[in-house]
């Protein structure tokens, strides 16, 4: 039962370990969708907002990431 509740634990981790990435992706999304839907700028715009907004948010958890982890071993 313990290693079925650690294996719950670690899948839902996968998913919702990073809170603050989750939350900057939805708005990434919401925010292409809203210009897209507004006619404020057209498909192709969107998309490279929707991507490039996405790897930047990505990017910048990642090196959150990092220097968390340096600044604990310092």
């Amino acid at each position: 039962m313990t290693l079925l509740k650690t294996l719950l634990r670690e899948i839902t981790g996968l998913f919702v370990d990073d809170g603050v990435l989750a939350l900057a992706v939805l708005v990434v999304v919401g925010l292409s969708a809203w210009a897209l839907a507004d006619r404020r700028v057209g498909e192709g715009m969107a998309a490279g907002v929707l991507v490039g907004g996405c790897l930047f948010v990505l990017v910048a958890s990642v090196l959150r990431a990092a220097y968390a982890t340096r600044a604990s071993r310092e």
